[in-house]
């Protein structure tokens, strides 16, 4: 049984007395229907420069912030998602009913105005109530001050408060959706299908990830939430899609942190008869349009106070090879392997039972990713972890895989796709050594084998981070900042562990 809601409070019996006023004045404190309001963004442009001059009648929808009293006038101020503008209420513009009604008012309720639109005697922008219409009245009492970690984690639980009393919180969340409508127009622009695919499968494959697993009753089997989008649009590939893209979110098991939660939004992308140089030309032109969307300049700020900086989008962006970076910053070459595992040793690392280069990678996750500020492509890695890229022709050891990386995380993720189905099921059979099934990209996928045997064509395939390219580019250090109900804990328990 479900546990019953705590009494009201006197905030709340408070505002449950007002709404019985409003009912009692004939009148439903929840509102209806409220035709031909504009927001409040068109409203405030329209109000003349001298102030005391009238200008048009205009109806808005917005909550109330603040209010104060002047004598025989009243002012609130109010909003809506485009912004804030003033009100005014004299006493003797409006009918007795309207006054009662305005007294009858709260912080946080919603209400329908139409007025006229003038500037005050100090210049601000107002507009003078002449009918007042309540749309729906809050009994919640606004919180007076969020400080501390607490309040955050309080807000984060309460998105609905978050979004109206602070400042910056909406504006960031409809940038994103900005980004995201941007990255669909440059895909279309570009004549790409978007399509959809199953969320539960029979295979957790397409990445190295724990997956959230659940039970079918009728059939009785085990599915998995997707981990990734990757096998399933590439049977569209095998089908004759040569261009197409899903948007959706992935669920991944795993740790919670500023750059992780385990239900999240990307995007993968794959283009028959390209390669991973044609996923390299198509990031920039997603990202540096996406930039666009919502800033006027390709550099934009990143950090605030003594940790202010800029990151520039501008392309082309470097190219840098895997080998090379590991070989800068580790000092020894990646196939050494008696120096690799030196190293690691040295670093504290586990060696033992693990592939040379799965030893490797994990150094390079160490000594260099947070070094990369970029944007930089890191190109060319290992083949023996990568089971679903194609290898370079002159040297099988290195598959044509690229990782974009931005301020030390990883944005994108891109492969010339393996075609070959005899060589694709051999690497499924195979696991690397060290790795368990659930920890390894290579599982074995026998439906997905049979469609590379009907014929897949050589092609460029991209994965890119949704939530944390509207990080980068609206300024936000964490995940749950751009996501709008990110995974907590349940209120009291105690901290999760983080595997990340």
């Amino acid at each position: 049984m479900s546990a019953a809601l705590p009494k009201p409070d006197r905030f709340e019996t408070a505002r449950l007395e007002k709404v019985e006023k409003i009912r009692e004045m004939g009148l439903d404190p929840y509102g209806q229907r409220f035709d031909g309001h504009k927001p409040v963004a068109e409203v405030r442009p329209l109000c003349p420069e001298e102030s005391g001059e009238d200008g048009p009648t205009v109806r808005i929808a917005a909550r109330i912030m603040t209010r104060r009293k002047a004598g025989k006038l009243r002012f609130f101020d109010v909003k809506d998602a485009t912004g804030r503008i003033q009100l005014l209420f004299s006493r003797g513009d409006l009918s007795e009913t309207q006054w009662e009604l305005m007294g009858n008012l709260d912080l946080g309720d919603l209400i329908g105005i139409d007025g006229v639109l003038r500037r005050t005697q100090s210049g601000e922008v107002s507009i003078f109530v002449q009918e007042l219409t309540v749309l729906c009245k809050s009994l919640a009492q606004p919180p007076e001050k969020f400080h501390g970690a607490k309040d955050i984690e309080m807000l984060l639980r309460q998105r609905s408060i978050d979004l109206i009393y602070n400042d910056g919180v909406l504006d960031r969340m409809l940038q994103r959706s900005k980004i995201i409508d941007s990255v669909r127009q440059t895909l279309r622009g570009q004549n790409y299908v978007e399509a959809e695919t199953p969320v539960l499968h029979a295979v957790a494959g397409g990445a190295a990830a724990r997956p959230f697993i659940t039970h079918h009753n009728a059939l009785d089997i085990e599915l998995y939430l997707r981990i990734a989008l990757e096998l399933h649009l590439k049977r569209l590939l095998v089908g004759g899609v040569e261009k197409v893209y899903e948007l959706g979110r992935v669920f991944r098991n795993e740790g919670i942190d500023a750059t992780h939660n385990p239900e999240f939004t990307m995007i993968e992308i794959y283009q028959a008869y390209g390669n991973y140089e044609t996923m390299m030309d198509l990031t920039e032109a997603i990202v540096t349009e996406a930039v666009q969307s919502i800033h006027n300049s390709l550099v934009v700020p990143w950090g605030e106070g003594e940790d202010a900086d800029t990151i520039d989008f501008t392309a082309p962006w470097p190219r840098k090879k895997y080998a090379d970076l590991f070989r800068d910053a580790a000092g020894c070459d990646m196939s050494d392997t008696d120096a690799v595992v030196a190293l690691a040793d040295s670093k504290g690392l586990e060696t033992k039972g693990k592939h040379r280069d799965v030893v490797v990678n994990e150094l390079f996750e160490l000594l260099v990713e947070d070094n990369l500020t970029g944007p930089v492509f890191v190109i060319d890695y290992p083949a023996s972890i990568c089971p679903l890229t194609k290898r370079k022709q002159d040297d099988p050891n290195i598959a044509e895989r690229f990782e974009l990386y931005v301020k030390g995380m990883e944005l994108a993720n891109a492969y010339t796709e393996l075609n070959d189905p005899k060589l694709q099921e051999e690497l499924f059979l195979t696991q690397l050594d060290g790795l368990s099934e659930e920890d390894s990209m290579a599982k074995m996928d026998t439906d997905f084998v049979k469609a590379l045997k009907v014929g897949m064509p050589p092609a460029g395939g991209l994965g890119i981070g949704i939530d944390r390219l509207v990080m980068l580019l609206t300024n936000s250090r964490s995940i749950r900042d751009v996501i709008y109900f990110p995974l907590l804990k349940p209120e009291g328990a105690p901290a999760a562990t983080n595997d990340k």
